[in-house]
């Protein structure tokens, strides 16, 4: 008896280790099949986003062919222009430079590309960096984007504050010589704030670290003076 006993004790045994393993190997497979539901998510939510974040954004007029810049003139050589409208350097840079870039652009030397950024908007509390690159987009359809962004720096406010509001960018906008009617509906309905979220996107995957950054035929110009600016373009010109 007890040896029949003993054989029952241990067949039983069996089954629950047997049992013990079937639940695992089901757990295991749940468990797997759960992760590759999530993989799949997670890459379908990602394809979503990014065609949004990079499909679905309004170019202005004037734009380059992927919508990353504003160009002026058509020379042989490209020079770059990654300015930030809150960004007082890049307010520095306009004021001894721009002329010289607008001079190279008039004279078709070369072809100059200003990508207004909205690297700064945590330094104001209104997101103006964002506001003012997507006005110059309604100022750019205007055919007014040099007037405009030269106008918007000699206004620039400081780093910190709320910036200029959307009716003092109008007023400049109408200063430069564009629309009221237009221009105003164009800024206060922020036709160009997707625009605006590609240019900085594509200037961050173009390793753009900070503002103002200057590039001739996409080499960087560490010192872009007017000098270096004419001398960097007529070389790479030849």
């Amino acid at each position: 008896m007890s040896s029949r006993k003993g054989q029952r004790d241990a067949a039983r045994v069996v089954r629950e280790q047997l049992a013990r393993e079937r639940r695992r190997r089901r757990t295991i497979w749940v468990s797997a099949a759960a992760v590759v539901v999530l993989v799949i998510a997670g890459v379908a939510g990602w394809a979503i986003w990014s065609s949004q974040r990079s499909d679905t954004f309004t170019t202005p007029p004037g734009a380059n062919a992927d919508g990353t810049g504003i160009v002026t003139g058509g020379g042989p050589v490209t020079v770059d222009v990654y300015e930030d409208f809150l960004c007082p350097a890049c307010n520095q840079f306009e004021q001894s430079s721009g002329a010289t870039l607008t001079q190279l652009a008039t004279e078709n030397k070369a072809k100059v590309v200003y990508h207004p950024v909205a690297y700064l908007n945590r330094f104001s509390t209104t997101e103006y960096s964002s506001r003012s690159s997507a006005a110059s987009g309604c100022a750019a359809a205007g055919g007014k984007f040099r007037e405009y962004a030269s106008a918007l720096f000699a206004k620039q406010p400081p780093e910190g504050s709320a910036g200029l509001d959307n009716d003092e960018l109008i007023d400049i906008g109408v200063g430069v010589g564009l629309d009221r009617g237009s221009f105003a509906g164009c800024v206060k309905d922020g036709t160009y704030r997707t625009w605006t979220e590609h240019v900085t996107d594509e200037a961050s995957r173009s390793n753009v670290t900070g503002t103002p950054t200057i590039k001739v035929n996409g080499k960087p110009l560490d010192n872009p003076t007017p000098d270096a600016l004419t001398a960097a373009v007529a070389a790479a010109g030849k």
